[in-house]
C-alpha cells in the first residue's frame, strides 16, 4: 500500500490559483481534517480551509477523486487555493503536522500512477518530456508518447510474437507426432512483420531524440566573414561579440532558439585559419570538432571562396551562403547579419531542411527506447536464422523470440527497469 503524500502541484510564487494535491489511501481523511465537510467526488465545491484550531486559512475549490479515477490511481483530493505565498505556506504547514500524510518526493505522484497501471514507463517519459517541452514540435512529440503511441506499437508487436512463440511451441510439444499444418511460414511472416516495424521505429529514434534535445546548427567560416553578426541576426539578440578584428571568437558560442516549432542550437565557431596564437588554435580545433559533429552546417564564405578549402567536410543538407551581402555580391545565397539581407531566406531554407528531417521521427524518443528496439530486432534475426535451419532448431528460435519479448517489455516498463526509475523520476519536480 502506498503512503499518503501531498505537495504543491503548481509553481511557487504569487499566482491566481495554486493547487495542493493529496494522494493515497488516507487522502480523503487527511483533507477532511482541514474542511468542514468533504465534497462528493462527482461534485467539486468551494470549501473553507481551516487550521487545526478552527481558524479560516482560505476558501478553495475542492476536487475529490475516488480510487482508480485519479491521475495517480489512488484516492486524491486537490485543493485549488488562492495563489499567495502566505496561503500556500499555511496549508502546507497544516498538512505537515498531520501523522497520516507526508511531503511527496520528486515525481512521486507520477510513480504512483506507474505502479497503479495508470501509465507505463514510456508514457511516464513522455509526460516528463511534455513538462520540459519548449517548442511546438517537442510538445506534439511528447504528447503523442504520453498518450501511448509507443506503448500501443509495442503491445501490437508483442501480440504478434506471442502468437509466433505459441505456434512454435505446438511443434515442440508434439515433436514426435505429425502436426497437420506447417506453422513455419506463418511464424516467419510474424517475425518479419514485427522486425521491420521495430527496425523502422528504431531508425526514426535518432530524429526523435534530436527533436527532444534540439538540432545543432553550426555556422562555419573564416575569420571576419560575418559569422557572429549573422548569429546575432538569427537569434535576434547580441549573443556574440562582433568586431572588425579577425579572431574575436575564440570559443564556441551557443544560442538556443525556436525555428518554426523546432528546437535548434546555433553554434558560432572560431574562424578557421592557421594561427600562432595558442588560445585561438584551441578555439579553431574545438570549433572544427563541434561543426563536424553538428546536425547541420551553414558555411559562410567570401564571394570568391570555395567551401572545400575550409577543412570541414560538407554533408548532405548543409547550406552554403556568402557573407557581408551589404559589401559584396555573390552568385548564390547572400546574407548580411548587419542589414538583415538574405536572413529570412536562410531561415526558410534551414527550416525546410530540418522539417524534412523531422518528418522521419518515430515514437522512440530516447536512447533507451532505441536500444531496446534494436535488441529485439537482433533477437528476431537470430530467431529467423534458427527457424530456417530446420525444425530441430525450433526451441532455439522460440527462446530468441522470448528475448525479443523481454526487450519489448523493458521498453514499456514491465521488466528490467528498476535501475533507471530513480533517474527518470528525479527529473520531475515535486508535485508531479
Amino acid at each position: 500500500m502506498h503512503d499518503t503524500i501531498f505537495a504543491l502541484a503548481t509553481a511557487r510564487g504569487r499566482a491566481g490559483v495554486a493547487v495542493v494535491r493529496i494522494s493515497g489511501p488516507m487522502a480523503w481523511e487527511t483533507a477532511s481534517s482541514l474542511l468542514d465537510d468533504l465534497p462528493n467526488p462527482k461534485r467539486p465545491a468551494v470549501r473553507v480551509i481551516r487550521s487545526q484550531d478552527g481558524e479560516a486559512i482560505d476558501e478553495a475549490l475542492v476536487l475529490v477523486f475516488d480510487h482508480g479515477a485519479s491521475f495517480t490511481g489512488e484516492r486524491v483530493v486537490e485543493l485549488q487555493l488562492h495563489g499567495s505565498s502566505a496561503v500556500i505556506a499555511a496549508v502546507l504547514k497544516e498538512l505537515s503536522a498531520l501523522p497520516s500524510v507526508r511531503m511527496a518526493e520528486a515525481g512521486e505522484f507520477t510513480r504512483q500512477a506507474l505502479e497503479n497501471g495508470r501509465l507505463d514507463l514510456a508514457q511516464v517519459e513522455g509526460l516528463a518530456d511534455l513538462i520540459d517541452a519548449e517548442t511546438e514540435a517537442q510538445r506534439r512529440q511528447a504528447l503523442k508518447v504520453m498518450r501511448g503511441s509507443l506503448s500501443e506499437k509495442a503491445m501490437k508487436w508483442r501480440e504478434e510474437l506471442m502468437r509466433a512463440v505459441a505456434l512454435l511451441e505446438v511443434t515442440i510439444d508434439f515433436a514426435d507426432e505429425e502436426v497437420p499444418v506447417d506453422v513455419t511460414p506463418e511464424v516467419l511472416s510474424l517475425i518479419s512483420s514485427a522486425r521491420a516495424e521495430m527496425q523502422k521505429e528504431a531508425e526514426g529514434g535518432r530524429i526523435s531524440e534530436q527533436i527532444r534535445d534540439g538540432f545543432e546548427v553550426a555556422i562555419v567560416g573564416r575569420p571576419n566573414v560575418g559569422k557572429s553578426t549573422l548569429l546575432n541576426a538569427l537569434s535576434k539578440r547580441e549573443a556574440a561579440i562582433t568586431s572588425s578584428v579577425a579572431g574575436t571568437t575564440r570559443d564556441v558560442i551557443e544560442v538556443r532558439m525556436d525555428l518554426d516549432g523546432l528546437p535548434i542550437t546555433l553554434l558560432d565557431t572560431a574562424g578557421l585559419r592557421e594561427t600562432s596564437d595558442e588560445i585561438e588554435i584551441l578555439g579553431v580545433e574545438r570549433g572544427m570538432a563541434r561543426a563536424t559533429a553538428a546536425d547541420l552546417r551553414v558555411f559562410l564564405l567570401d564571394s570568391e571562396e570555395v567551401v572545400e578549402g575550409l577543412g570541414v567536410e560538407v554533408q548532405t543538407g548543409d547550406i552554403v551562403a556568402y557573407g557581408k551581402a551589404d559589401l559584396q555580391t555573390a552568385s548564390g545565397l547572400a546574407v548580411s547579419g548587419l542589414t538583415g539581407a538574405g536572413v529570412d531566406e536562410l531561415l526558410s531554407i534551414l527550416s525546410s531542411e530540418l522539417e524534412n528531417r523531422a518528418s522521419g521521427a518515430s515514437s522512440a524518443v530516447r536512447e533507451r527506447h532505441r536500444v531496446a528496439l534494436l535488441r529485439g530486432v537482433d533477437a528476431l534475426n537470430r530467431a529467423e536464422e534458427h527457424l530456417n535451419s530446420g525444425s530441430e532448431w525450433s526451441e532455439f528460435s522460440a527462446e530468441e523470440m522470448r528475448q525479443a519479448l523481454r526487450a519489448l517489455d523493458s521498453l514499456i516498463g514491465r521488466v528490467d527497469v528498476e535501475s533507471i526509475l530513480g533517474v527518470i523520476f528525479s527529473s520531475f519536480c515535486i508535485g508531479k
